[in-house]
């Protein structure tokens, strides 16, 4: 009987995953590095070369098959003692443990890899670590949450505008001393919830507005026109950290792509003039309550996650939305996709999977429509290869073209598999997809 590692276990699996994604006929690959594994313990340690070899073994693996590697750097984790010696995200420190981390990443990998995507959502890094609570280090304040300590209106202003200057340093990095060499592009992929209006009330079309400045504007416009949105700043005031000119000049036009992870779309209502939630009506959130229903309807049918609500236009919108307010920043959507709601381990209905072909099918019209519209855009990822493990929702949503058997860790095809390797054999001329997972 051989022995064989955890790490060895673990890229054994990878390599079938990777075989699985060339037999769909795809032709790129999301996936995140982890930074604790390639560096333990930031500036403060040396890098672990088993980790730089896990990566390298994935990169020539995709590589050999034709399958273009999109890697996100910063996906949520980094190393504990950057938490426990200053704070994390909420010092400036962090600015430069990232940069180092980045630039180990360029040194290693970046002779293949042509699309860097420097932090995934930072937009739910900020509201979900800072401000709910929901996720690692797990800090807020009433009415958001019951942590053990935190400020939910001030602690995500300060965690974005530190991300914000770390990828833009990483970038004025990469730009200078790798670009030239590797020819790679460089961007950030944020959470793209798509907001409409509860009624046809200007208040609530202004809120609707309100909320995507608050949203999306908070991390695209400085990176694109060097500053934080103007209607964050006329509710924020002074609370809102503020660039100096040289971070002016070195954030600006700071981004090659917009990656677009998108699910579902929202109503959403005005709360300076109206009464709203103890959570809506806060300067943090633009004063703009978020709802899923209007007159006891649903805005779309329901999925395994409550929030994510089946609404194709949504993607169209979204859409629509950055080509203008970014004036047509090539994008690429960097997640979409379903996870059917109440069908826990009952397999033969997992596999059957038809309520995810309809999904892609009406999301991916949607996104087409976007596209013959002028959209800039030049890739498609579903989210995901197989059942994955989704954060603090865990393993019962299950977004996978592949069932994982959670026993044997055997991947068994769903219908969408089928359905999605048949339709990018007779499509590939009409828009570019590829897949994705992390």
């Amino acid at each position: 009987m051989v022995k064989v590692s955890t790490i060895g276990m673990f890229l054994l699996f990878l390599q079938k995953d990777i075989e699985t994604i060339e037999s769909l006929g795809v032709d790129a690959y999301r996936f995140s590095i982890s930074w604790a594994r390639v560096l333990p313990r930031g500036r403060f340690g040396e890098v672990n070369q088993n980790g730089i070899m896990f990566y390298n073994k994935i990169l020539d693996n995709l590589l050999v098959r034709g399958i273009k590697p999109f890697v996100t750097i910063h996906h949520d984790d980094f190393p504990q003692e950057l938490q426990d010696r200053y704070g994390s995200w909420l010092s400036p420190l962090m600015q430069e443990d990232y940069v180092h981390f980045a630039e180990t990443c360029f040194k290693n990998f970046g002779d293949r890899v042509k699309h860097w995507i420097t932090i995934n959502e930072p937009n739910l890094v900020a509201q979900m670590g800072y401000q709910n609570g929901k996720y690692p280090p797990g800090r807020c304040s009433q009415p958001f949450g019951n942590c053990s300590a935190g400020n939910s209106d001030i602690e995500p202003l300060i965690v974005m505008h530190n991300l914000l200057l770390a990828h833009g340093k990483a970038v004025k990095l990469y730009r200078i001393d790798y670009q030239r060499e590797q020819k790679g592009l460089v961007g950030i992929v944020l959470n793209c919830l798509m907001y409409e209006p509860l009624t046809d009330d200007d208040l609530d079309q202004e809120a609707s507005a309100r909320a995507l400045a608050f949203d999306i504007g908070w991390v695209l416009d400085p990176l694109i026109f060097g500053d934080y949105p103007s209607e964050m700043r006329k509710y924020l005031g002074n609370q809102l950290p503020r660039f100096s000119i040289t971070e002016k000049n070195f954030i600006k036009d700071g981004i090659d792509f917009i990656g677009v992870n998108h699910y579902t779309t929202q109503y959403a209502k005005d709360c300076i003039y109206s009464s709203c939630s103890l959570t809506g009506n806060r300067a943090i959130k633009g004063f703009v309550d978020a709802t899923s229903e209007r007159d006891g309807i649903r805005i779309g049918e329901s999925t395994g996650i409550e929030i994510m609500r089946v609404v194709p236009r949504g993607i169209g919108e979204m859409i629509d939305y950055l080509k203008i307010r970014y004036n047509n920043k090539p994008m690429f959507v960097t997640e979409n996709g379903y996870s059917e709601p109440g069908v826990q381990d009952q397999v033969e209905i997992i596999l059957q999977d038809d309520k995810r072909v309809e999904f892609h099918n009406m999301y991916m019209s949607s996104l087409a429509q976007a596209i013959r519209d002028g959209a800039d855009v030049r890739g498609y990822f579903v989210w995901t290869l197989i059942d994955a493990f989704e954060w603090f929702h865990g393993y019962a949503p299950r977004f996978g073209l592949y069932y994982v058997d959670r026993k044997t860790l055997t991947r068994i095809p769903k219908l969408s598999a089928r359905w999605y390797q048949n339709f990018l054999k007779n499509n590939t001329q009409a828009l570019g997809i590829q897949v994705a997972d992390t």
